[in-house]
């Protein structure tokens, strides 16, 4: 965030159930979510911007399309949900129904350790620290378990945005961002979805995984920032036959 804010006027907002946001009794679906930012994105003022979102973050950008997408310019989806089914085991299991909401809250920051110290080669140990906090807070697994419900179940994703693309049709532009060697959420969703959008790139990142953002921070930044000022960057769109097939 701070290497964009060079060049870019950046609010980063920490969703429900995240980082210093309140951990409300609400349902977490993503139509809230979205409807969620779509009202902030009102009380702040912002008429005209970019979205940048990773895993959930990813599919809900997508989602918001749906309720602001004259408000959305260009989309960059760093490894987003919501495009295929296959996913990583244990968050199929943490779709299981109660079982990380009734139970799971004392665990909240060992997981959190533990996916740090796998992935997050560029944290500092206070960042890390304040993520284990964070995540530790009361409220956050009831957050996490409801917000995975929504979206996944034990076989895998359940809830795919192409389906109701032709709903905000024309498309913002859409590029994705991907770790060649992600393995909570395959590279092959970002390649189908090419293969059905016209003007829809992917960009590869050999050697990484699902986080690039703590494993690939300066090399992420630099491949966003490039996207975000290339000129006249056309907007996607769906291909004819993807079309003409869903209207029959």
């Amino acid at each position: 965030m701070a290497e964009l804010g060079r060049r870019h006027r950046v609010l980063g907002l920490d969703l429900p159930g995240c980082g210093l946001s309140a951990r409300p009794d609400a349902s977490y679906s993503i139509d809230w979510h979205a409807r969620l930012v779509a009202a902030w994105l009102d009380r702040v003022g912002v008429t005209q911007c970019d979205v940048v979102g990773h895993s959930f973050g990813g599919g809900l950008a997508m989602w918001l399309l749906l309720y602001r997408a004259s408000s959305i310019r260009r989309l960059a989806l760093v490894a987003p949900g919501g495009l295929g089914r296959a996913l990583a085991i244990e968050l199929r299991l943490a779709a299981l129904p109660f079982v990380v909401e009734r139970w799971g809250q004392p665990c909240m920051g060992a997981v959190t350790r533990l996916l740090t110290h796998l992935n997050g080669s560029s944290l500092t140990a206070d960042e890390r620290r304040q993520l284990r906090r964070m995540n530790s807070s009361a409220g956050t697994a009831r957050a996490f378990a409801r917000t995975v419900r929504d979206v996944i179940n034990w076989r895998g994703q359940t809830r795919y945005f192409l389906p109701r693309a032709e709903e905000v049709l024309p498309l913002p532009a859409t590029r994705l961002f991907w770790g060649e060697n992600d393995r909570i959420i395959p590279i092959r969703q970002g390649e189908e979805l090419c293969s059905v959008l016209e003007n829809c790139t992917l960009e590869r990142f050999p050697g990484a995984g699902h986080y690039l953002h703590w494993q690939r921070p300066e090399e992420l930044a630099v491949a966003l920032l490039r996207y975000l000022a290339a000129p006249d960057v056309p907007r996607a769109v769906l291909k004819a036959a993807l079309t003409s097939s869903r209207a029959t």
